[in-house]
């Protein structure tokens, strides 16, 4: 796992009215508020999820 990268997604716009699948990949990258941020793992897994919802997301690479 250590030679996977590190990606920071950000929530920037909200999840109310969103089709089902585009909130459950958000929910299911730990965002749940609007400007809460998470790191996650860059894994095709997590990339698939914010593709799904990238219209809502700021996604920047992250140093660790």
């Amino acid at each position: 796992m250590s030679d996977q990268g590190k990606v920071k997604v950000t929530l920037i716009k909200s999840l109310h009215g969103q089709l089902a699948n585009i909130a459950a990949s958000a929910r299911g990258l730990g965002l749940r508020k609007i400007h809460q941020s998470v790191t996650v793992a860059d894994t095709p897994q997590n990339r698939g999820m914010i593709q799904t919802a990238v219209h809502l997301l700021r996604v920047e690479k992250s140093g660790g």
